[in-house]
């Protein structure tokens, strides 16, 4: 073998690395982190997150652009699309009391790499997200201002033509995301009292913006003589439903904040349940009062609410929308900032990213050096970059996580919990293995015959009909219906979303093609639902699994489709950055690496030393090398941390 290569047996065991699974830890509560958010807190720290700028510019845009006033079926639909993921959301953050969302629910079911790649997509997206609510809050209150503050900045700064920056410097944008770091800094407990004051004033004026709505409602601005209720037809419809489905991104920050909550396990469901329908109720309301206020056709797609009721001669209404859409920007904002760093402080803690910020501040407890980086980060892409390009980033993040959590709920319900190593070290027993990936969780399902059916095995019922499934090996026909299921979804929405005329197939081709991915879709279903699942009676659990979460997944991924081919280009460049930046690094690498730590007294020189050579990520310290994945010890201010 060419010497420096890598030998079959090591990207073997380095491969077996990457599909290692994160222990579920379902029971314990204990936390560095202070446990001080109520139900109503996570509740409303959902609101602030959904209901921001979307409801002031997104309405106005898609009832002219797109559906007319059967914009509020475009979000009916999204809603009921987003519910599918929230569900899931739920029962993850309901048995797994910890921050992470959805980098922790891939973590525990679909292993090391699938949960890396997800957690760093999920930092893009809030970084940008936060961002652009930034910009968009400051334009907002330039405008406001008569445009004075840009004026202003041009004047006494200048522009500039640069690629991929702004044309000029956004110092108030930046100010706010400092400000509202300097908040968050200082607590849970601050920032969600900050977050409730901003909320309630939020949903109080989308209230006034509702009653007085329907009192100035013209039921003739819905008559044929204004182009009808649906102008567009049933396509207007479902591309408002893709553009609305955004809408609704931001429940996740409350699954990101369960490890702070009182009572994890019913708050989180609940929170996630009513806050999304309280904003479901919000977007379907005001998108109806302001078709119903003036035509469809004349709405002003940058400040419909306010400019409808200009228009109908309430001006003095106009500055109460404008003060609502402020408050609704700065709890998206702080929903943003509150769970970037917890995001990131988990990956630390695991070993997946960099350990320094792994620390919480002893006093206030939290991930204090997150905040601060990754704030910092977030005031410079606000003061200087162009954001418009960077956040179709957005959209295809949050479906790829959604997709992802989805498909861990069907891992995790086929999954027999591993063996218990509660009752502390014992002698090894050369029979006893070592279950770290998805796969091996499966194969759990046969190694002890029970009177009971385990999760995994054929439905006892349904034995004398299905006998056949029973012959591979224990948790195999688990794993390829989830492999059909996954490849007959993405089959299956190529062919909705692009059609016959991007297909390139004739009509009996592609009617053929429908009907086989259809059935292939129903057939995983059927197989997987014939299988036992694992049941808990103490925990939030989604009904109609599988059949919740593959819908959810075909949901997502039709959507993922119709992003163009540039967002999934810039995508996949921010995987590699992640890859082969903070995450994946070549073997080569690990050697040098592994020689240096041998030297310094920290790696043992055996030959199978797991920080010799196989390490899976650069930034694991070698003490976690030695330990299953997601229990790296850390000092006392950590959040799984041992003194």
């Amino acid at each position: 073998m060419v010497r420096g290569l890598p030998s079959t047996a090591s990207l073997a065991r380095f491969c077996q690395k990457l599909n290692r699974l994160k222990p579920l830890e379902e029971s314990t509560m204990e936390t560095s982190l202070q446990r001080c958010l109520s139900t109503l807190d996570l509740t409303l720290l959902g609101v602030g997150g959904m209901v921001g700028s979307g409801l002031y510019v997104l309405t106005g845009t898609v009832a002219k652009q797109m559906a007319g006033p059967a914009v509020l079926l475009s979000f009916a639909v999204a809603a009921v699309a987003s519910f599918l993921s929230a569900l899931c959301y739920a029962e993850f953050g309901a048995r797994l009391p910890r921050t992470g969302s959805a980098y922790l629910f891939t973590y525990v079911s679909m292993g090391e790499l699938w949960a890396f790649l997800i957690g760093w997509n999920v930092l893009l997206e809030y970084l940008i997200g936060g961002a652009a609510v930034a910009r968009a809050w400051s334009g907002y209150l330039d405008a406001m201002f008569n445009h004075r503050i840009h004026n202003f900045t041009e004047a006494y700064v200048g522009t500039w033509q640069v690629p991929l920056m702004a044309n000029y410097p956004d110092f108030l944008a930046a100010g706010i995301i400092i400000l509202a770091s300097v908040f968050i800094s200082c607590g849970a407990r601050v920032s969600s009292w900050i977050n409730h004051t901003f909320s309630v004033v939020s949903l109080l004026i989308i209230l006034f913006v509702i009653i007085l709505g329907f009192i100035l409602a013209r039921p003739h601005n819905w008559s044929a003589e204004e182009g009808g209720f649906a102008p567009f037809g049933f396509s207007g419809i479902m591309a408002g439903t893709a553009t609305c489905f955004y809408a609704f991104v931001g429940f996740d920050v409350i699954a990101a904040s369960s490890e702070e909550a009182r009572n994890p396990k019913q708050a989180v469901p609940i929170a996630i349940i009513i806050s999304l329908g309280l904003a479901a109720g919000a977007y379907i309301l005001v998108s109806t009062v302001l078709t119903l206020m003036v035509p469809w056709h004349s709405l002003d797609p940058d400040s419909a609410l306010a400019d409808a009721f200009y228009r109908r001669g309430y001006s003095w209404a106009g500055f109460i929308v404008a003060a609502g859409s402020i408050c609704a920007m700065n709890t998206v904002l702080l929903s943003s900032l509150f769970s970037l760093p917890r995001i990131v402080y988990a990956m630390a803690v695991d070993g997946l990213f960099f350990q320094v910020f792994a620390q919480v501040h002893p006093r206030t407890q939290v991930p204090m050096v997150g905040i601060l980086v990754f704030g910092g980060l977030m005031t410079f892409l606000a003061l200087l970059l162009d954001l418009e390009a960077l956040v179709q980033f957005l959209s295809i993040g949050t479906l790829l996580a959604y997709t992802f959590v989805a498909t861990s709920i069907i891992v995790l319900r086929f999954q027999r919990a591993p063996p218990s190593s509660a009752s502390g070290p014992a002698s090894p027993d050369p029979r006893v293995k070592d279950y770290h990936s998805f796969s091996d969780h499966i194969q759990l399902v046969g190694t002890e015959q029970a009177s009971a059916p385990e999760p995994g095995q054929l439905r006892p019922a349904l034995r004398p009909y299905l006998g056949f499934l029973g012959r591979y090996s224990p948790g195999a026909a688990v794993a390829w219906a989830l492999g059909m299921l996954v490849a007959s979804a993405i089959t299956l929405a190529c062919v909705l979303v692009f059609g016959v005329s991007v297909l390139h197939l004739p009509y009996w081709g592609y009617i053929l093609l429908l009907l086989l991915s259809s059935i292939m879709f129903l057939l995983s279903l059927l197989v997987l639902g014939a299988h036992q699942q694992r049941r808990q009676q103490d925990t939030f659990q989604i009904p109609m699994v599988p059949l919740t979460p593959a819908l959810s997944i075909l949901l997502n991924i039709c959507l993922m489709l119709k992003l163009s081919y540039l967002t999934w280009l810039r995508f996949s460049i921010w995987l590699l950055i992640g890859e082969w930046g903070p995450g994946l690094r070549p073997w080569v690498g690990h050697r040098k690496n592994a020689r240096r730590a041998s030297w310094a007294g920290t790696c043992p020189s055996a030959p199978h030393n797991p920080c010799r050579a196989h390490g899976v990520f650069w930034l694991r310290h070698l003490a976690q090398q030695r330990e299953p994945a997601g229990t790296a010890r850390a000092d006392h201010h950590t959040l799984r941390g041992v003194p």
